[in-house]
């Protein structure tokens, strides 16, 4: 059986020759000599992005909100690890009843006084 191969001229196939990057600035920014011995431009400045407030930080309420946000953070992980527990033990339950065994309730007696 024949291979087939498709017909190709040398036209098709270059090479591209790639320079390494010598500078840290991209191709199309470059700075001139007399530029390098100055500091930053603006452009870098990020006082561009600032809003102006109306009325100063409320620290206090801001202190507020984040003791809020950690108590729930708490309580909510607190919730979390109560349900597990509990889950698992239903489930060993559950385990040990379908087994057929009979002494599977956890039984608590009060002493008496």
């Amino acid at each position: 059986m024949k291979t087939q191969r498709p017909i190709s001229s040398d036209d098709e196939h270059v090479v591209l020759k790639f320079r390494p990057r010598t500078s840290a600035q991209p191709p199309g920014k470059r700075e001139e000599p007399s530029r390098s011995s100055r500091p930053p431009s603006v452009a870098n400045d990020l006082s561009r992005y600032e809003k102006p407030r109306e009325e100063p930080d409320d620290f206090r309420q801001r202190m507020l909100a984040n003791i809020a946000a950690f108590a729930f953070t708490v309580a909510l992980t607190a919730i979390g690890i109560w349900l597990a527990m509990s889950i698992a033990d239903l489930r060993k339950t559950q385990d040990c009843v379908l087994m057929g065994r009979r002494d599977c309730a956890k039984i608590t007696v009060m002493p008496r006084t």
